[in-house]
């Protein structure tokens, strides 16, 4: 058994076609046949159900397949670790994030990059379920995503911090110069919130929900940067976690305020699957993450956000009085 065999084996069951396959392993088409036949052959079980297209493996195939994705990912974590010993990390780190999380990554991604600046980082960004299916099939090697998702299976967490959640809405809004607002007060305005499909945005109905109400907002998306490309005006509001605020901050004309919650919001944090050994890259990012005080830089952020709109409101109130 060879290993490219392998590769060709999980490279065809991602593409689900023959020629594709070929082409992401950059061989010809009965290159790639001829070896699939071999390994069943060497392993005396079919593997492949064959008609005039692909049509699936059978469930012995199923089994080989994921011995084959064992098996190379064993592969790439051994050229890691003699990387380290030959003197630096070399290799590319994949990492899977979910879309609420990318505009944090970044706080663990640069300085992986310059403590190991032979290494690279992949980032993909991907719903809960696919990072649960990646990183049962080796193709992922860590993810930031929330840590109390019943779907994530057997993995190692390492907590980063816990969402809090801000109305972020026009100045001239009636709740903007609240000190704190309620999510019902919160329904009642113009709204634009990520859709339903997305886990933030489920979190958030909860909230609704356990004040009374339903929010029922005119624009969904499935993007943080959609939300934000509303907030150039004086109509829309949304709520946002204060972790965006360290890639969108407030826009101009937008008053952040905090909403009245649970004491702990729901966490987010890396997770690997639970293996042993650890692969080198991804036990090199959480070093990192240990370090970096992803927690204490989204919450002093907040704080600054929070004392700007303070001193907005203090200066708003002199120059009343003064008038």
């Amino acid at each position: 058994m060879l290993l490219r065999q392998l590769e060709y084996l999980v490279a065809l069951a991602r593409e689900k076609h023959f020629a594709r396959a070929a082409n992401a392993c950059y061989v010809s088409q009965p290159s790639l046949s001829a070896a699939i036949r071999k390994l069943e052959q060497e392993l005396d079980v079919p593997i492949v159900r064959r008609g005039r297209r692909f049509e699936g493996l059978t469930p012995e195939g199923e089994r080989v397949l994921l011995w084959a994705q064992r098996i190379l990912a064993e592969q790439d974590a051994l050229k890691h670790e003699l990387s380290v010993l030959r003197g630096g990390l070399t290799g590319t780190l994949r990492l899977g994030a979910i879309p609420t999380a990318m505009p944090v990554i970044s706080l663990l991604t640069t300085p992986f990059c310059e403590r190991h600046g032979h290494a690279r980082v992949t980032i993909e960004s991907l719903s809960s379920r696919d990072i649960t299916q990646k990183l049962a099939e080796f193709d992922l090697d860590v993810a930031m995503t929330y840590l109390d998702d019943d779907t994530l299976g057997q993995v190692r967490k390492t907590p980063l911090y816990e969402e809090r959640y801000l109305l972020l809405t026009p100045q001239h809004s009636p709740l903007a110069e609240l000190p704190m607002a309620t999510w019902a007060q919160v329904a009642e305005l113009p709204l634009c919130l990520l859709s339903p499909d997305m886990r933030n945005r489920r979190i958030m109905n909860g909230y609704f929900t356990d004040d009374g109400v339903i929010a029922t907002p005119a624009i969904e998306s499935d993007t943080v940067s959609g939300l934000y490309s509303h907030l150039h005006g004086d109509h829309w509001s949304t709520v946002i976690s204060h972790a965006w605020l360290h890639m969108f901050g407030v826009p101009d004309g937008m008053r952040v305020v905090p909403l009245k919650g649970p004491a702990h919001g729901p966490r987010v944090g890396l997770v690997i699957a639970a293996r042993s050994p650890e692969p080198v890259l991804a036990r090199a990012l959480l070093d990192v993450a240990r370090q970096a005080g992803v927690h204490k830089a989204l919450d002093d952020l907040l704080d600054v956000h929070l004392m700007g709109t303070a001193y907005h409101e203090i200066t708003s109130k002199s120059l009343t009085v003064g008038t």
